[in-house]
């Protein structure tokens, strides 16, 4: 069902958390606040409202009476207001003016990008620390003017925004640590690079679904961009270079990469990708998500010499040089057949005969039983088999049980079948 249109923030708010709609509730971001309200006020100490405030999809175009905002929502600390209506930053400001404690704000897939937002309007958003403005279409303008005004940001989502160009401001905002800007058309390194001059303390810079083409700088001038980086995610980028990754290595605090659905790595198995990828990156301690171990990085260090044992020369990559003064030189894996054997040669003794022959050892038994009844003349329920392995310490085993299969008793090739006659 739609929602009507031209709805107020304090008229969602009064239906939604009603005491009939929201009954009360405990737990983390649960506590029930009733506050003062003022006088003359219809919903006077009837709201249940949380901390956290969830009012997305409410079809919400504007803020509705500010001193009823202001009374009801001084301890809210969260606010969603993502995939509403709200197209005017003066009616948003309108809001977020009156929630003095307000720290994370959702204006996601709102139509803000109609109007301008105007230096007085971004004074209301200073105590923000997390901002989402997915697919709001919000200008990098916008962006410069929340960022100058809101000297605590630490987590910023610029996603689905249609960038195809980063706009530099000239004032560095020194509070960012995460940067999320997914989903967007930023191919060229020179726009990438503009992140790292305006947010020089980003701590996780998540870049997937760019299709970034190449990382293009200099391993020195790449440490003094991203200094404090320790994760970057380039899922689903456009990197095809090994010499891309080995970019990576110039970031001084990197620790964890997400690197899945790259060109790059699309004609390598499921293995080579993820070993490859480790030996080249000393220092990373977790990739796609999963913690790279002491044991996973030798083994995928050694395996990376062995794949390029026998590359000639001119194209072996540096950091298999480095691998073997840490290593050696490394012989390639033993080609060995981990299959379980599926027949033997063995002796069958009966009486003062000796017949050599070939079984298959995935019958049971009973089956043997059958296929030597020709050889001893005796039907198979007068029959008794011992298996002799003569390695084993406990002389012969008897096979006792006719649906046993062959292979659990380990016979191999060399191995001895006695057969006897059962005693009257």
């Amino acid at each position: 069902m739609d929602q009507p249109s031209g709805r107020s923030f304090m008229q969602v708010l009064c239906e939604k958390y009603s005491p009939e709609n929201f009954p009360y509730r405990r737990g983390p971001g649960m506590g029930v606040h009733v506050p003062a309200t003022p006088q003359g006020s219809p919903m006077k100490d009837r709201l249940n409202l949380p901390s956290v405030l969830v009012l997305n999809s409410c079809g919400i175009t504007c803020a509705g009476d500010e001193n009823e905002i202001a009374a009801f929502c001084a301890h809210v600390s969260e606010l969603d207001l993502s995939d509403n209506k709200l197209e005017d930053w003066h009616e948003v400001s309108k809001i977020v003016s009156n929630v003095p404690h307000l720290e994370f704000l959702n204006l996601s897939s709102n139509p803000l990008n109609l109007s301008v937002l105007e230096r007085t309007c971004a004074g209301s958003f200073s105590g923000v620390r997390k901002l989402v403005l997915n697919n709001s279409k919000a200008s990098w303008e916008t962006v410069h003017m929340l960022l100058q005004e809101l000297p605590e940001l630490e987590e910023l989502f610029l996603c689905l925004n249609d960038y195809e160009t980063v706009s530099c401001s000239s004032i560095c905002c020194q509070s960012l640590k995460l940067l999320h800007i997914t989903d967007n058309n930023l191919q060229d390194w020179t726009e990438i690079r503009k992140l790292g001059v305006m947010f020089p303390s980003l701590d996780t810079l998540i870049l997937a679904n760019n299709h970034l083409n190449a990382i293009e700088e200099p391993d020195d001038s790449l440490a003094r961009l991203f200094p404090n980086l320790r994760s970057i995610s380039l899922h689903k980028s456009g990197l095809h270079s090994w010499e891309d990754i080995d970019k990576l290595n110039s970031f001084p605090k990197l620790e964890e990469v997400r690197l899945l659905g790259i060109p790059l790595l699309q004609p390598y198995t499921t293995e080579e990708r993820r070993k490859l990828v480790i030996a080249r990156l000393p220092s990373v301690s977790k990739l796609n998500g999963s913690v790279v171990t002491d044991g996973e990085r030798e083994d995928s260090e050694r395996f990376f010499i062995r794949y390029y044992v026998d590359v000639p020369q001119e194209e072996v990559p540096f950091r298999y040089h480095e691998l073997i003064t840490k290593y050696g030189k490394l012989e390639p894996l033993a080609d060995v057949d981990l299959r379980p054997q599926s027949s033997a040669r063995v002796e069958v003794h009966f009486k003062e005969q000796v017949e050599e022959m070939s079984i298959r050892l995935d019958q049971t038994v009973a089956e043997l039983k059958k296929q030597l009844k020709t050889l001893v003349q005796l039907p198979t329920s007068n029959m008794r088999l011992y298996h002799f392995d003569h390695e084993a310490p406990f002389g012969p085993e008897e096979m006792k049980y006719s649906s046993r299969a062959l292979h659990s008793f380990g016979i191999r090739d060399g191995d001895k079948i006695y057969v006897e006659s059962k005693t009257k």
